[in-house]
């Protein structure tokens, strides 16, 4: 189990990030008051499914749907084939609730910046 360590994008310019290689269970700590950006790389000639998910997260009721939606299971991101997707962490902050778990990510390496 990993811990994704956020880079700081407040340094000089070039700097080399820090680079974590995923395994089938990792964490992240999320940060409210930063402005944080998750990017995923894809290793691996096939895609792989990441699944974020705080343990504190069950359900929320979004101003103008008239229910509620589960985000229990946590947000999967798929990774394509030797490809990368980038997370701003904010807007998927529902999910981010708790401990972060982040799940799946065996082939993939996770760059956590922070601003």
């Amino acid at each position: 189990m990993a811990t994704i360590t956020p880079t700081s994008v407040n340094q000089g310019v070039p700097f080399a990030p820090v680079v974590t290689t995923l395994t089938a269970s990792d964490t992240l700590a999320y940060k409210k008051s930063s402005k944080q950006i998750l990017l995923l790389t894809n290793t691996t000639g096939t895609a792989v499914t990441v699944t974020i998910d705080g343990a504190g997260g069950t359900v929320i009721s979004p101003s103008g749907y008239g229910g509620t939606i589960s985000v229990a299971s946590g947000k999967a991101i798929v990774v394509g084939a030797n490809g990368s997707q980038a997370v701003k962490l904010s807007d998927i902050s529902a999910f981010l609730q708790g401990v972060v778990a982040v799940t799946g990510g065996v082939g993939v390496t996770a760059i956590l910046f922070e601003g």
